[in-house]
């Protein structure tokens, strides 16, 4: 019997390509950010977490707004030069957006906003290449924090260990990680193991820290570099 023609394998996970349209859209929505609030800063930010990053934008979400992509993208939304820039200085703040970097617009004092970025920081569990910034070992024997259920993870993730009498022990001393060096995926896990739908932590020990820093601000007064925040080779002067 033939095949049908409408017999075809259709894949659910294919996603529409973000267009011209959708970098307009984000161009709009920054150069009416730009008019509508007094000051624009730059940010940078460490090991990253959506949901976090989401409640402190959410705190501010009545005075600010923030925006996060493609660099080139916001760049274009300021202008990269004198000739394009939408206000007198913003090719400044264009020369900024570098790296993991985003906008901030905002109404708040100067220094409510950097009192709020200086204070933020958040420690979260490490994700796989992650520098470690403490050395974890375990020493032979039992290992009393984990459940007989957890064994065979715990092989599987490279610890020499074994069941006696329904507890978990270490065969021999197992370094976890050490300071200094990328997490490796199996360390990673052992850290914290994700599970679709919840968090399984073997460790619960966080090493990571997610922070914003500020790089500079601009506002129709004038423009001002952090310097903490700049690489030693950016050129970028304040006026």
């Amino acid at each position: 019997m033939p095949k049908s023609k409408r017999d075809r394998p259709v894949t659910l996970s294919k996603t529409k390509k973000k267009g011209r349209e959708h970098k307009e859209s984000i161009v709009n929505s920054i150069r009416e950010a730009v008019e509508k609030y007094s000051s624009v800063y730059v940010f940078t930010f460490e090991n990253m977490r959506n949901l976090k990053f989401k409640e402190f934008r959410d705190q501010l979400k009545s005075s600010s707004r923030f925006f996060l992509g493609s660099n080139k993208v916001m760049q274009v939304s300021l202008g990269r030069s004198v000739a394009d820039e939408i206000r007198p200085g913003l090719h400044k703040v264009s020369k900024l957006l570098l790296g993991d970097s985003g906008l901030c617009c905002t109404n708040l004092p100067n220094d409510e906003v950097q009192r709020l970025f200086n204070e933020y920081e958040e420690h979260e569990f490490a994700r796989t290449g992650s520098t470690v910034t403490e050395k974890v070992e375990f020493n032979e024997g039992p290992l009393d924090q984990f459940t007989h259920e957890m064994e065979p993870l715990l092989r599987k993730l490279g610890m020499p260990v074994r069941l006696n009498k329904g507890v978990v022990e270490l065969v021999s001393d197992f370094v976890v990680c050490e300071e200094g060096k990328p997490l490796s995926p199996e360390s990673a896990h052992i850290l914290v193991r994700s599970i679709p739908k919840c968090e399984f932590r073997l460790l619960g020990i966080k090493m990571a820290s997610f922070r914003l820093r500020l790089v500079c601000r601009w506002s129709p007064e004038g423009f001002e570099v952090y310097k903490e925040g700049l690489d030693d080779d950016s050129d970028v002067e304040s006026s």
